[in-house]
């Protein structure tokens, strides 16, 4: 073969699939996760990623496959210890109830509080405080029987995802950070192999559909075979001396633990948690708890003088009064139940026990983690990776033998 021009674009076909391999895996990835917002003319000029533009029904899918079944909002209430949480609140929760104590007084019967000695007030707040682990107790047993009502995981995790779409980026990179970078470096090899027949065609019969076609079909099997090699098989396969299985499959345990550890540090969190149960669906059932057992504490508070108490502020007052508690007891709940974040995360132990349950999955299970919430726009993907590589294939026809 003479070493001329000619020959130089004739090698130059494997070459070009190999990068056009590489381009179209890498672009597809890209588009996987950004833009994080849509850009572009809504509704058809435009893109936004895969997963962040599917992000509510990704969560949703997350929290059905893996969460739902993984984690027990009743299991992760019962490890909660209603004296420790109460050491771990009890110093911020006494300074937020005598202002309750003096802000409820004040409104309710400003005379009486008034007149009353400093003494007098400090007995009020002596008796109250010494009364908050046994009303705490009581709370947080009413708490964790009625949890379902209170708490409901899917909203957790879907509202936490859906205002976050970054955050559902970082699982999915964290999750696959070996089996994203082979996609796009599978492009290159699979590429080169595919560009070989493509050459042996062209040098043949130098058709002008040979560069766009073999281009199309670069761009559409090493996407589709690098997703292929990713999570199929799913259990091992033995060929010869080599075992097979799909990458992510293969790193089961590893996989596990940083999925596990984000849940833990960035969703699943005693912030999150708390900021659901105190703003989310069940917040009203929980403010009927803490009205409950305000009322009650307060009718065991005034038993012995209620007579007196009554006629002192008036019975309206008084009903007055233990509404004006209980509001403001739940609306200054975030200042004291921050003080119990580092026990409640390490009581609750979400990390730990999601892995060492994820690890103890199926690899049908397991590749419920990563792969359902995108396996619907996966040809998407494919089909963008042909589009790519036919318009390279015809820019080289142009560029290289025209």
């Amino acid at each position: 073969m003479e070493w001329n021009l000619e020959t130089f674009s004739l090698l130059s076909i494997p070459v070009i699939s190999a990068l056009v391999g590489w381009l179209t895996n890498y672009l597809a990835v890209k588009m996987m996760f950004y833009p994080i917002e849509f850009v572009g003319i809504k509704p058809f000029f435009g893109w936004q990623g895969l997963i962040p533009a599917k992000r509510r029904q990704m969560a949703e899918i997350e929290v059905e496959l893996v969460l739902g079944k993984l984690l027990s909002v009743e299991e992760l209430a019962q490890r909660l210890d209603p004296d420790e949480l109460t050491k771990a609140i009890e110093r911020r929760l006494k300074q937020v109830i005598r202002k309750v104590i003096n802000d409820v007084m004040a409104q309710s019967a400003p005379q009486l509080w008034a007149a009353l000695p400093v003494r007098g007030k400090n007995l009020v707040y002596q008796r109250i405080e010494n009364d908050i682990p046994h009303v705490v107790h009581k709370l947080v047993d009413d708490f964790q029987h009625n949890v379902g009502e209170i708490l409901d995981i899917k909203e957790l995790v879907v509202e936490q995802l859906v205002n976050s779409p970054s955050l559902i980026n970082e699982i999915f990179l964290t999750a696959g950070s070996k089996e994203f970078p082979f996609i796009v470096r599978s492009g290159f090899y699979f590429g080169f192999l595919f560009g070989l027949p493509t050459m042996f065609l062209w040098y043949v019969f130098q058709a002008w559909w040979i560069l766009p076609l073999g281009g199309l079909l670069v761009g559409y099997a090493t996407n589709w075979i690098a997703i292929k090699i990713i999570f199929e098989p799913k259990r091992p396969r033995k060929i010869g001396p080599f075992t097979f299985q799909g990458m992510f499959l293969k790193r089961q345990k590893e996989v596990s633990e940083v999925y596990a550890s984000i849940i833990e540090q960035k969703l699943i969190t005693p912030q999150n948690i708390t900021h659901v149960i105190l703003h989310g669906s069940g917040s009203a059932q929980l403010l009927e708890l803490i009205e409950l057992h305000v009322n009650d504490a307060i009718e065991r508070y005034v038993a012995i003088a209620q007579p007196y108490f009554a006629i002192g502020i008036g019975s309206e007052n008084y009903h007055q009064m233990k509404a004006l508690a209980v509001k403001q007891i739940f609306e200054n709940s975030d200042k004291y139940l921050l003080y119990a974040y580092d026990y409640a995360n390490g009581a609750l132990n979400v990390g730990e026990d999601l892995c060492s349950r994820m690890q103890s999955l199926s690899a049908t299970e397991f590749e419920g983690v990563l792969r359902p919430a995108y396996q619907q726009d996966e040809w998407k993907l494919i089909l963008t990776g042909a589009v790519l590589g036919m318009l390279a294939g015809v820019a080289q026809l142009y560029l290289v033998f025209m």
